[in-house]
């Protein structure tokens, strides 16, 4: 390619002389990158496909634009773009060459290097720009990779993880022009909200089927495009149906507990893993797993019908919202709880070597055994790690109960979501 067909695709990317669709701004993850940005680090943004780093990557690119005021000085390159003939570090650094010869940027400009992935190498040519200061670097990728332990290793230390998740509750109402400002907009706007929960979980919540009528059509596109590009090809499998169908088996039983050996690589992307607490680590990895999907609308597109597995799109709701809140508190680790009768707590959550809390999910509390169960569980764990509270998340039911001199708080699932969310941050400024 010459240096001309080069800039043609770069400036249908950049602000240079046209705005590109930023999208709806996520503000919490604009918040942790400025914050990070002044650190100097190589910033990596990885996460499933479609969950919106793209649009977060320009939204960044819009406001430090804002506040250095010269479009020039930012570069934006999505490599997934079928024009750029070859895929290789000296594309990357001819594209590079293009940009400081086309518009003379200041020193140590602005770059972000979007689906990174496509470009083998483009480790040791990130770290050598940003070790010389020639450019302040952002990368992003969709695949394992980005994911990695190989990654520390290439870049030396010298990167931080944004990991992106698809939308939180609070943002799928943003999203759908549902404004949540303070605890009496979630008392005045309560009809709506639940309304939407049923959505959310029906759904899911990657920002295009959350904005979109053709939610379904979009799912399933999404789910050939996270096997075919992120595994299928990443890892070249030779069987791909048999993958099919392993995707479709797990999605089919997110929230259930399940084992994983040599196939536990493949579920990367689509899911994660929740393990069985033990304080012995080899109990750990004897227990079977608990896996959930990263999105329910995948799950439940895939896997099931929604009206029959409404409890396990809720558990797995509580999941992610759990791991989001681990990105701002990453000292906690996530497990759950079984004893020998069977006996079973959706959540645990630890922070060093300190239990501190537990959850338990369940939908619907209206039959007398069911609640009874649910009740028996969470007390026994309680009795186990000397806790004096315990939750459980419901469809509406909002009560405490003092039982065995424990106390048991019953909690509807969308204000759960809603009070104690960490993604009421404010922006802040480049510095």
């Amino acid at each position: 390619m010459d240096k001309n067909e080069i800039f043609k695709i770069l400036e249908d990317w950049n602000f240079w002389k046209r705005k590109p669709e930023i999208g709806v701004k996520r503000d919490f993850y604009l918040h942790r990158l400025k914050r990070f940005l002044a650190t100097n680090q190589i910033l990596v943004i990885s996460g499933a496909r479609r969950s919106g780093k793209s649009f977060i990557m320009r939204q960044l690119a819009q406001e430090f634009i804002e506040k250095e005021g010269d479009k020039k000085d930012v570069l934006i390159v999505n490599f997934e773009d079928p024009r750029f003939s070859e895929l290789n570090v000296r594309t990357l650094e001819k594209i590079y060459e293009t940009y400081l010869e086309f518009l003379s940027p200041k020193d140590n400009p602005f770059v972000l290097l979007d689906e990174v992935q496509e470009i083998e190498g483009w480790e040791r040519w990130v770290g050598t720009m940003q070790e010389l200061r020639k450019a302040q670097i952002i990368v992003s990728g969709s695949n394992a990779k980005l994911l990695s332990k190989e990654l520390a290793t290439l870049l030396t230390g010298r990167h931080l993880d944004v990991v992106v998740f698809p939308l939180s509750f609070l943002e799928y109402l943003v999203f759908n022009h549902i404004e949540i400002k303070d605890k009496s907009d979630i008392v005045s706007r309560r009809i709506e909200i639940r309304s939407s929960l049923r959505s959310y979980l029906e759904f899911g919540s990657f920002p295009e089927v959350a904005l979109s009528k053709e939610k379904k059509e979009i799912l399933l596109s999404y789910f050939e495009d996270i096997l075919n590009k992120d595994l299928i090809r990443r890892f070249k499998v030779r069987k791909p149906e048999r993958l099919k169908s392993l995707a479709k088996f797990y999605l089919s039983n997110i929230s259930s507990l399940t084992t994983f050996n040599s196939i536990e690589k493949f579920l990367e992307i689509s899911a994660d893993t929740v393990e069985k607490f033990s304080f012995k680590v080899k109990d750990q990895e004897k227990s079977p797993r608990k896996v959930y999907a990263i999105d329910t609308g995948l799950a439940n597109t895939i896997g099931f019908r929604f009206s029959e597995n409404i409890g396990r799109l809720a558990e797995n709701i509580v999941f992610l919202e759990l791991k989001r809140r681990e990105i701002v508190n990453p000292e906690l680790e996530l497990y759950y709880w079984k004893d020998q009768q069977h006996r079973e707590v959706d959540f645990v959550i630890k922070k060093a070597l300190k239990i501190e809390q537990i959850i338990q999910v369940c939908w619907n509390l209206e039959e007398p055994r069911t609640k009874d169960r649910e009740i028996k569980a969470l007390i026994k764990a309680m009795e186990e790690f000397e806790l004096k509270q315990g939750l459980i998340i419901t469809e509406d039911y909002e009560a405490e109960e003092e039982i065995k001199g424990k106390r048991i708080k019953f909690f509807p699932l969308w204000k759960w979501l809603l009070e104690g969310t960490s993604y009421r941050l404010q922006a802040t400024d480049f510095s």
